[in-house]
């Protein structure tokens, strides 16, 4: 793995006040772990830029003043929520023969025949992985070589691992992967209604034609049952001979008022 130099300066004194101080001349306080005990150190914020701004992996080694030095990799960095400045870096000390784990970018390899002759997209499911390793097996990137992949094909962690370090994610994680576009899609399900609304049409019109033919069946039954004609001499509507009985009952009806009269007198 590639490694930056970064040339520091002990910290004599910690605290909010002495970490205000350091900010303001443009230095970083940063802590290095792993060690014996704990060591704070500074440096000059521009030094970082090679090793924070970069998608690469890189070993550090802290110089300091009174030429002691020591080999790390960054473990945590914090930056200010509005300007993004740096504001605080952890290290950690490697030791020769001491695993460490450490997150390594996945880059790709080659041109995909499902992309480039199929129309597929490449889906990156995992641009980093954390792995476990001796500094000296620590790789500058994980490499995932495509030019195989057809439609639907993937790269799995199982297809990066190597003997000399160990990827702590599952074996079937997929890496990346050939799907097929929103283009493609789009196109095979335009044609996917195509072919539906033409066998929709073959059965609709099978089935209008023996809806006529059935109509037209029906018209002659309607015939033969009730030709629709009137009877010879037309219908008997005649009035009963002497017509209708529509006299008065014998005396009359008796719409006569009762006797005394229909006044109503009131009582008192």
């Amino acid at each position: 793995m590639k490694s930056i130099t970064i040339n520091g300066s002990k910290r004599e004194r910690v605290g909010k006040a002495a970490t205000k101080a350091l900010r303001n001349a443009g230095k970083v306080p940063c802590v290095i772990y792993g060690g014996e005990k704990k060591l704070h150190f500074s440096a000059n914020e521009l030094s970082f830029s090679k090793l924070v701004y970069t998608a690469d992996a890189h070993t550090v080694v802290i110089v300091f003043e009174d030429g002691n030095k020591i080999d790390a990799v960054l473990q945590d960095i914090q930056f200010h929520p509005v300007s993004d400045k740096i504001l605080h870096i952890d290290f950690f000390q490697l030791h020769e023969g001491k695993e460490i784990n450490m997150i390594i970018p996945v880059k790709v390899q080659g041109a995909a025949p499902g992309v480039k002759d199929s129309g597929g997209l490449l889906s990156r499911n995992k641009r980093k992985l954390t792995i476990r390793a001796l500094p000296k097996n620590l790789p500058d990137f994980l490499l995932a070589n495509i030019s195989t992949l057809n439609l639907n094909d993937s790269i799995t962690v199982a297809d990066l691992s190597e003997e000399t370090f160990k990827i702590l994610h599952p074996d079937d994680q997929v890496v990346c992967q050939v799907k097929l576009s929103r283009a493609s899609m789009s196109i095979e399900e335009d044609v996917e209604d195509e072919e539906l609304e033409e066998g929709e049409e073959g059965e609709g019109e099978g089935e209008g034609a023996e809806g006529a033919e059935g109509a037209e069946g029906a018209k002659p039954a309607a015939e033969g049952g009730s030709d629709g004609k009137k009877p010879e001499g037309g219908y008997d509507r005649k009035k009963p001979e002497g017509g209708y009985d529509r006299k008065k009952p014998e005396g009359g009806y008796d719409g006569k008022k009762p006797e005394g009269g229909g006044e109503a007198k009131s009582e008192g």
